[in-house]
C-alpha cells in the first residue's frame, strides 16, 4: 500500500510577548506624552513617566526609555517595541524620533474601555503596551513614516479644512439670499455661475440693512471662489504626488487623485498593512461576526480610519453610477433581495481587496522617498 505522508501545518509566527523583552506604551497628547514600560513576557509594569512634547522633552523620553530597558537600541527581536497612540497626529514627532534612534514603532490598538473602569493617561499608556502583547509580530501596524506620508498628511488635512469652510460658506450664503431679497432666486442649490454673479455685485442705493446683507453676500461669494481655487491647487499637488509614487492607483476605475492620496497615505509602505482584511478593517468596511446560540449574523464595522472609509464610499458610489460591470452586479444582487445599502457595503469590501492587491503587486513601482517639486 502506498503511504502518503501528511503535510505538517506551517508554524504560526510568534507573538510580541514571545519575541520582545520590553514594550513601551505611549499615550500621546498636545503638551505631555505619558509612557509606560511593560515586561513583555509577564505584562508587569516596570516604570511609567510623563515628558513634555518639546524637542528637549522628546529627547529626555528617548533617553529614559534607553535607561529603563538597559540601553538596548537594537530594533531586532529580543529588544524593545514601542506601541504609540496617535502616530499620525500628536505622536508623529515622537514616532519619527524613536525610529531615527533605532526602535521599532507601531500603532497602538484602539483602547477598549469597560464601563465603570478608571481612566487616566497612565492607564492608557499601559493599555497601549499590553494591547499588543498577544499580537503576532507580522500583524503589527507599522507607523507611517517618510516624506511621502508627511506631505500627504499636510495636504489632506488642509483639504479637509478648506472643504469644510467652503461648505459652511455656501450654506451661509444660501441662507442669507433666502432670508433677504437681493434679487437672486436662491430657492434651489446655488450654482457656480450664481456665486460668481454675487461676487461681482456692486453697492447700490438701498436701505442700510439691504446694503449690509449685500456686502456680506459679496464677501461670502468671493471667499467661496477663492477656496475653490485653493482646492483645485491642492488637488493638483495630490495628483502630482500620486503620479510620482503610485500611478497605478489612478488606473483603477473610480479612483481620483484625492481618494488615491488617502489610500496611499493609509497603506503607507510595504509591510504596514499585512493583508487585505487588515486594509478593510482600517477602512471600517470589514464585517463583524455576531454569534449567539443558534444565530449567526454580521454587523458593519464602524471603526477604523473614517477618511479611508469616505474614500471607499466615494469610489463605490462612482462605480454604481457609471461602471457597467458594477451596475450589472447591483442589478443581480438586487434581484437576490439585497438592499442598496448592503450592496454598497459588499462593494466597499471588494474595493478594499482590489486596492490592497494593486498596491502589493506594484510595490516596486512605489517610491516612498523622492518627492516631486511643489507646485
Amino acid at each position: 500500500m502506498l503511504m502518503v505522508a501528511e503535510r505538517s501545518p506551517s508554524p504560526q509566527p510568534p507573538t510580541v510577548a514571545e519575541v520582545y523583552r520590553f514594550v513601551v506604551g505611549v499615550d500621546t497628547h498636545a503638551k505631555v506624552h505619558q509612557y509606560a514600560i511593560v515586561e513583555a513576557a509577564t505584562g508587569r509594569v516596570l516604570d511609567e513617566g510623563g515628558f513634555p512634547t518639546s524637542a528637549a522633552g522628546l529627547a529626555r523620553a528617548a533617553a529614559w526609555i534607553a535607561r529603563r530597558t538597559g540601553g538596548d537600541l537594537d530594533p531586532g527581536p529580543g529588544s524593545v517595541l514601542v506601541s504609540c497612540e496617535g502616530t499620525g497626529s500628536y505622536g508623529a514627532r515622537l514616532a519619527k524620533l524613536l525610529l531615527e534612534v533605532g526602535y521599532r514603532v507601531v500603532d497602538a490598538p484602539s483602547p477598549k474601555r469597560d464601563r465603570g473602569q478608571d481612566k487616566d493617561d497612565t492607564i492608557d499608556a499601559i493599555k497601549a503596551a499590553r494591547g499588543v502583547l498577544g499580537t503576532r509580530v507580522d500583524r503589527l501596524a507599522e507607523v507611517r513614516a517618510g516624506q511621502l506620508q508627511e506631505a500627504l498628511k499636510v495636504l489632506l488635512a488642509a483639504r479637509d479644512r478648506m472643504a469644510g469652510e467652503s461648505t459652511r460658506s455656501v450654506n451661509a450664503l444660501t441662507a442669507l439670499l433666502r432670508g433677504v431679497d437681493l434679487g437672486l432666486d436662491a430657492r434651489r442649490k446655488l450654482t457656480a455661475p450664481q456665486i460668481r454673479q454675487v461676487a461681482r455685485w456692486r453697492t447700490r442705493s438701498e436701505s442700510p440693512a439691504a446694503a449690509i446683507a449685500r456686502a456680506e453676500a459679496v464677501r461670502l461669494a468671493a471667499r467661496i471662489m477663492q477656496l475653490r481655487v485653493e482646492l483645485a491647487a491642492n488637488k493638483t499637488q495630490l495628483r502630482q504626488i500620486v503620479q510620482a509614487h503610485a500611478l497605478v492607483l489612478l488606473d483603477t476605475y473610480g479612483v481620483g487623485p484625492v481618494n488615491a492620496a488617502i489610500v496611499l497615505s493609509v497603506w503607507s509602505h510595504p509591510g504596514r498593512v499585512h493583508h487585505e482584511a487588515a486594509l478593510a478593517k482600517l477602512g471600517g468596511v470589514s464585517p463583524i461576526k455576531l454569534e449567539s446560540g443558534d444565530s449567526t449574523e454580521h454587523r458593519l464595522n464602524r471603526g477604523g480610519d473614517r477618511q479611508l472609509n469616505r474614500a471607499l464610499h466615494s469610489i463605490a458610489k462612482t462605480r454604481m453610477e457609471r461602471d457597467p460591470h458594477t451596475q450589472a452586479y447591483v442589478e443581480r444582487r438586487t434581484r437576490q433581495g439585497l438592499s442598496k445599502r448592503r450592496i454598497r457595503r459588499c462593494l466597499k469590501r471588494y474595493i478594499a481587496r482590489q486596492l490592497f492587491r494593486t498596491l502589493t503587486t506594484h510595490t516596486e513601482q512605489i517610491n516612498n522617498q523622492v518627492m516631486p517639486p511643489a507646485a
